[in-house]
């Protein structure tokens, strides 16, 4: 039975990739520099795999938005993601508009690929161009260079997919304030409608954490990092790119509607390796490898955690609710947990302390955070929240305050 609460949105992940970038710790399977989606064994055996799973899912509305993520999508040749897209459709539909976006390498791209891609259903296309300098993008595992960016893009206006973002990587080894300049300028004469502009960091087991505990490893200091990302803010809204979310900026009408449904406490499909889902209250997140994945499907696909209680609820929605430039409106929090509305309308002391400071604003019933410092001191905040959280939630707590309750 479908209600207000069933998805519609899905991720499909596509873990394939030809090598594993320096930094990245996503569930990835790389198959070499030569490989070859569509005479890959392993991709054909995965995708059979996806269409068990999404196959054997419940029904549910048509969806408004489809993200292919990866891993590196651009593997796939247009016949196989057209498959995908139709398997998705047929079993459950897609809402009139809906957006589609998939993941994009540089140097995969050509025009013939594109029109594939597009004519399959494509309409959105996130390229990870990650930096413009061909010496830091070697220094990082990236395969492409910078005429390589420059010809994707040309190549996606050419093709009429005017929705398109750009992903940055900030804080890399080797970045300078003079090559941070320089990558802006190089974005910025590109007119992206969207940027997506990201932190450096070093996860377990990533070749950079190996290098990071060898001493082999220089990064930028904290300081210049933040002058760097506040400097971006700074140009990119100068530019016409208005930030949206911590790391999102777009030009109006082009914010990624897929994203905001995980920053909004929405709920989401999620089919493939690693891939998490959202569903009925429930969290469930796959096995990161293809093995594990494999085993799971075939198995009785355990891992699916209990409904999140109010504690849990409330916890999710403000670390994800905050990465919003509007921030998170109390009134809903308490109808959406359920908590008394009048318990989150007194906030810590320390809350009362990053609000002196000038990082949260409280503006009625809605918190959010400043621009940038809030923005760029948001783990402060958000952990100041968890222990806000807590605090409601301990024995006595005012989440607890039958009192504090609104008349009937």
């Amino acid at each position: 039975m479908m209600d207000s609460s069933s998805p519609r949105s899905a991720y499909v992940h596509l873990p394939f990739c030809h090598r594993r970038c320096f930094y990245c710790d996503f569930p990835v399977v790389p198959l070499g520099d030569r490989a070859d989606g569509a005479t890959s064994r392993s991709v054909a055996q995965y995708l059979g795999w996806l269409g068990e799973e999404i196959g054997s899912s419940p029904p549910g509305p048509p969806l408004s938005t489809i993200y292919l993520g990866g891993g590196t999508p651009s593997l796939l040749n247009a016949t196989q993601v057209a498959w995908l897209l139709t398997l998705l459709n047929t079993r459950f539909g897609l809402a009139p508009g809906a957006e589609i976006t998939m993941e994009l390498d540089p140097e995969d791209v050509c025009a013939e690929r594109l029109r594939g891609y597009h004519r399959a259903g494509v309409n959105r296309i996130s390229l990870g161009a990650q930096s413009f300098d061909n010496g830091l993008l070697a220094a990082i595992g990236r395969r492409h260079n910078r005429r390589q960016i420059e010809t994707a893009v040309a190549l996606l206006n050419a093709e009429g997919l005017c929705r398109w973002s750009l992903d940055l990587i900030s804080g890399l080894p080797g970045l300078t304030p003079a090559l941070w300049e320089a990558t802006l300028d190089q974005a910025l004469s590109l007119s992206p409608p969207h940027v997506s502009l990201y932190d450096l960091a070093i996860g377990e087991g990533t070749v950079f954490d190996r290098w990071l505990t060898q001493g082999r490893l220089s990064l930028p200091s904290e300081a210049t990092t933040a002058a760097m990302l506040d400097r971006a803010a700074q140009r990119l809204g100068a530019a016409g790119l208005r930030r949206y979310e911590i790391s999102s900026y777009a030009r109006p009408g082009h914010a990624c509607r897929h994203n905001r449904v995980y920053w909004g406490g929405g709920h989401w499909w999620g089919f493939g390796m690693g891939a998490t889902s959202s569903v009925a209250g429930r969290r469930l997140t796959r096995p990161r490898t293809r093995g594990g994945y494999q085993a799971w499907l075939h198995g009785l696909r355990c891992g699916v955690q209990p409904p999140a209680g109010p504690r849990e609820r409330l916890e999710d929605l403000l670390i994800t609710g905050l990465r919003r430039s509007e921030g998170v409106n109390r009134q809903r929090l308490a109808q959406q947990c359920p908590v008394p509305l009048a318990a989150l309308m007194t906030l810590s002391p320390r809350l009362e302390r990053d609000r002196a400071q000038g990082l949260l604003y409280c503006e009625g019933p809605c918190l959010r955070l400043s621009q940038p410092r809030g923005f760029r001191l948001s783990n402060q905040v958000l952990a100041d929240c968890l222990l806000w959280v807590d605090e409601l939630f301990a024995p006595g707590g005012a989440a607890h305050d039958t009192s504090l309750a609104a008349p009937a």
